[in-house]
């Protein structure tokens, strides 16, 4: 049997700072492992010196990998592109800032030799900020109840997916990525590494605001009904509000003997509806956008340039 090769799958932006410091414990947990590994770093248009440090590191190390891009493509594109040039049996994608902590992967490795294909890493804690975290549970709890793929809470996108699963992603053509919701979609065995999530050592988050709503958009639209079915309880809610409503006027019309102008009972009906109307547009305009999206067939991320990289290895 042939010695198992793993690959780590590091997206950057701005974080020269953190690189030597992941390089330096994936190094020293790797040690007492394997040999044969390698760590594909993709610098995702980063503004600092991250590609300075990246290319020190290729030249001195042949096990570093770097691909480049020509601009910011986001964190999804930059998981992508790593996938799809990662030539490990076991594939660890985690991010550049420490907060996957590498230490973890020892465990997921042994769950991998355990036979599992797909081994989450679980946040047991959330350091984050108060709005942040409870958006974030309400967001999940959303996506649970209306989605068909159970998506495992309290994960990101640091895991551990054997090569044949990554194959499998890698032959998706969706354009909106969002592997949390993909590497579910596809099954297989699966199973769970909990961990502390430790705060962020140098640098800042550059997940913002509007880059986490997309993320949300993105999971709401691909995996969930929720958008369409929205439509439906609101057309119930109007058609139950305008019989309330129907109903008072008939009630108060035989008790009360009051006459009611019609006017008054066509901007009633009709406010509602021009609300449930402008929703309904909405989503029509955000599907609508995405198979725009879907169509044009642009790439998802363009290639400057890559260091210690065969592109014969490809998947």
């Amino acid at each position: 049997m042939k010695d198992k090769r793993y690959s780590f799958v590091i997206p950057a932006y701005n974080e020269e700072k953190n690189i030597p410091l992941i390089y330096d414990k994936i190094k020293a947990i790797m040690s007492d492992k394997s040999d044969n590994f390698e760590l594909v770093f993709i610098n995702d248009g980063s503004k600092d010196g991250t590609l300075f440090v990246l290319a020190e590191l290729a030249n001195a190390d042949k096990k570093v990998k770097y691909i480049n891009f020509s601009r910011n493509f986001g964190h999804q594109a930059a998981l992508t592109a790593g996938l799809q040039y990662a030539t490990g049996d076991a594939i660890i994608t985690l991010d550049c800032d420490l907060q996957d902590p590498p230490e973890v992967v020892s465990e997921m490795i042994a769950k991998w030799n355990d036979g599992y294909d797909i081994v989450y890493a679980r946040r047991r804690n959330r350091s984050d900020k108060f709005f942040k975290k409870q958006t974030a549970i309400m967001y999940y709890k959303l996506l649970d109840k209306f989605s068909d793929v159970k998506i495992p809470r309290n994960v990101g996108d640091f895991r551990l997916i054997d090569k044949k699963v990554s194959n499998v992603i890698n032959s998706m053509p969706e354009r909106a990525r969002y592997l949390r919701g993909m590497v579910a979609w596809v099954g297989f065995k699966h199973t769970f590494v909990d961990f502390d999530r430790p705060e962020r050592i140098h640098g800042e988050t550059n997940y913002t605001l509007s880059k986490m709503l997309k993320l949300a958009m993105d999971g709401l639209f691909n995996f969930s009904n929720l958008p369409l079915r929205l439509g439906l309880i609101l057309g119930v809610l109007s058609i139950l509000t305008g019989l309330t409503f129907l109903g008072y006027m008939i009630g108060d019309v035989i008790v009360n003997k009051v006459v009611y102008q019609l006017y008054k009972v066509l901007t009633v009906v009709l406010f509602i509806f021009t609300g449930f109307s402008f929703v309904i547009m909405w989503i029509l305009g955000e599907y609508i956008g995405r198979i725009y999206d879907e169509i044009k067939k642009r790439p998802l991320f363009i290639i400057s340039g890559t260091a210690n990289i065969d592109d014969s290895e490809r998947k």
